[in-house]
């Protein structure tokens, strides 16, 4: 198999729908000739042309608005927000119009709409660029929400998202685009609702989203001899296989939950909510979520770094529960 990464994944993923469907088009800030400013776009609009790579001014209401009313027409847009931070600006069309529209015309219009936007922190950017706000998605019904922590589940998982009636919230962390690994060539694409045990274990299981995956397999392969852990991938918060995680629950009794969003009423809290209703007799101990702080996101990368779950805190967590 070739090497990608996983930026250039999601720009094949990209290439291949446009190519195969001509209603999927792109909107957003700086796609055109820039090629996207952290080049997910490149080549797209020397391809198919400013009428299907459509650059926008800075208004990111303007972008979702437009997607929204595209797919309403039966077009296929994939509108980029340039942060996740920024989607506060057009929090309207997302929640109450793209979420809402299918449901409220009696399934006559169809949202096949995907917003990829990118978040997470890492690169000191402070505040307003360093957000991870997946919960607030997963709070609202009608919208589908992805985070592929791989190479492989960025272009399958985006292929997805596109193909889907429905509006999807995909969400990719910065530190992963120079991330490598092998992917197969052809047609092929990854499924939503369709979790992945990354490593088996018999000891504690470890449910991690999105970069914390790759943080959680470094601990447990740290810990490995003394400690056996089963990592879980669930790729898709919405629609979520938490029969994966309860089956990965009933064989270690214990769960811990990974998330860069600040721990309070995050992903994890939702998680550990189903697993303590459906498998609590299997439990050995109060299931528990390591998240962020609850505090702004500090410039300093130092505080950045303490402000957010690293390896050597999923190791200590572990050893606390086991």
């Amino acid at each position: 198999m070739r090497e990608l990464t996983y930026l250039d994944a999601l720009n094949e993923a990209l290439r291949e729908e446009m190519e195969r469907d001509e209603n999927v088009f792109l909107i957003g800030e700086d796609i055109g000739s820039f090629g996207g400013v952290f080049g997910v776009e490149k080549g797209l609009w020397e391809k198919f042309g400013e009428k299907r790579v459509r650059q926008t001014p800075i208004s990111e209401d303007a972008i979702v608005g437009t997607a929204v009313g595209a797919a309403m027409t039966g077009l296929r847009p994939v509108a980029e927000i340039m942060y996740i931070d920024f989607i506060t600006c057009c929090m309207d069309q997302v929640v109450n119009q793209a979420a809402k529209l299918r449901y409220m015309s009696g399934g006559n219009l169809k949202m096949p709409l995907v917003i990829r936007a990118q978040g997470g922190s890492g690169t000191a950017e402070a505040a307003q660029h360093s957000q991870s706000l997946e919960a607030w998605f997963v709070h609202t019904p009608g919208l589908k929400v992805v985070m592929p922590a791989t190479v492989y589940d960025a272009k399958g998982l985006l292929k997805t998202a596109i193909r889907d009636d429905n509006p999807v919230i995909f969400l990719e962390h910065r530190l992963l685009y120079n991330m490598k690994d092998n992917v197969p060539e052809g047609e092929w694409t990854v499924p939503f609702g369709k979790a992945e045990v990354k490593q088996e274990g018999k000891d504690i299981t470890i449910v991690a989203t999105s970069l914390m995956i790759h943080k959680a397999l470094e601990a447990a392969k740290e810990l490995a001899g003394n400690i056996s852990i089963e990592v879980i991938d669930p790729k898709t918060l919405v629609p979520l296989d938490i029969d994966t995680i309860l089956e990965s629950v009933k064989k270690t009794s214990r769960l811990l939950v990974v998330h860069e969003a600040p721990t309070i009423a995050g992903v994890g809290a939702e998680i550990v909510r189903q697993v303590v209703e459906k498998a609590f007799d299997y439990l050995d101990g109060a299931p528990r979520v390591l998240g962020g702080k609850s505090i702004p996101m500090p410039f300093a990368p130092t505080l950045e770094k303490a402000c957010t779950p690293q390896k050597e805190d999923i190791i200590k967590f572990v050893k606390e529960m086991v």
